[in-house]
């Protein structure tokens, strides 16, 4: 299935999505020829009440700025994402959301589950929540960007798809087609001597499987060489000159607390390039 309908999440609050994101994503979208809706959140900062109560400081006041921020930051940003959706002649819509801010997470995972991809930035200053429960919680693939700016604007290049013989990096392939197919080269990239690789078969049966779709694949293995895999791979990626990684993401939700695999939790916490995820 092509990706025809995609999403793309915008952070109102504590600090904006940079507009490098919309734009970004607006060039995904128009690479993929797919629709392009994007989000934000005017978030309402709550404060539980034991806070409040014999506190010297204007609490409400200061609550109040906070949202106004948050407002504010979600109508430019919506506003951006049109001026350069219009720019590029795709099909778009802006989507304004009022909700507390404990709430974003499962919102956005509502709104996931109706399209084909969802793109997710991931900031630097805090964590990547956002990210996780999209990942785990959607259903549905995940292209994580990092927020920082890139050297390149976006293209379909070179894809490479991080392979284990596992079932994570199985339905990654199987998520990823649509991108693969409009790649115009992918590599198949496995990592050696960091787990052991539990398959009777080897790299070349998957490439012979893409052949099939008409995608012609290099095949690589790169020796772990005590390094952690995350390590591996980012470091392989530069090397390459890979505009996105294609991935398993490996973890499971505690609670509210995911439990996230090594590769998973290093290339999350800063992607150093365009990610897409599958769980």
């Amino acid at each position: 299935m092509a990706f025809k309908d995609i999403l793309l999440t915008l952070t109102s609050y504590p600090d904006p999505t940079p507009a490098s994101v919309a734009e970004d994503a607006v060039a995904i979208a128009a690479t993929l020829g797919a629709h392009l809706a994007a989000v934000a959140c005017e978030v309402h900062v709550e404060v539980p009440g034991h806070f409040l109560s014999g506190s010297t400081a204007d609490i409400p006041g200061i609550i109040a700025g906070e949202m106004e921020k948050s407002r504010k930051s979600a109508r430019d940003m919506l506003a951006a994402f049109d001026v350069a959706a219009n720019k590029a002649g795709i099909l778009h819509e802006s989507i304004l959301e009022r909700c507390p801010t404990f709430a974003v997470p499962d919102l956005l995972v509502d709104y996931a589950r109706l399209r084909d991809l969802t793109i997710v930035p991931v900031p630097e200053s805090y964590d990547q929540w956002y990210a996780e429960a999209v990942i785990f919680g959607s259903g549905r693939s995940t292209l994580v960007l990092p927020e920082s700016p890139r050297a390149r604007p976006f293209e379909l290049g070179t894809v490479a798809v991080a392979w284990d013989f596992s079932r994570a990096a199985a339905r990654a392939i199987s998520d990823a087609m649509p991108v693969l197919e409009k790649a115009r080269k992918v590599r198949i990239v496995t990592v050696t001597n960091e787990k052991k690789l539990d398959s009777k078969h080897s790299a070349e049966a998957l490439a012979k499987n893409l052949a099939r779709h008409g995608i012609d694949v290099v095949l690589d293995k790169v020796d772990a060489d005590g390094r952690r895999i995350g390590e591996v791979l980012e470091a392989y990626a530069v090397s390459h000159r890979v505009d996105v990684l294609v991935m398993g993401a490996y973890g499971h939700s505690r609670w509210r607390e995911f439990i996230l695999g090594g590769a998973t939790k290093s290339l999350l916490s800063k992607p150093p390039l365009p990610i897409l995820f599958s769980h």
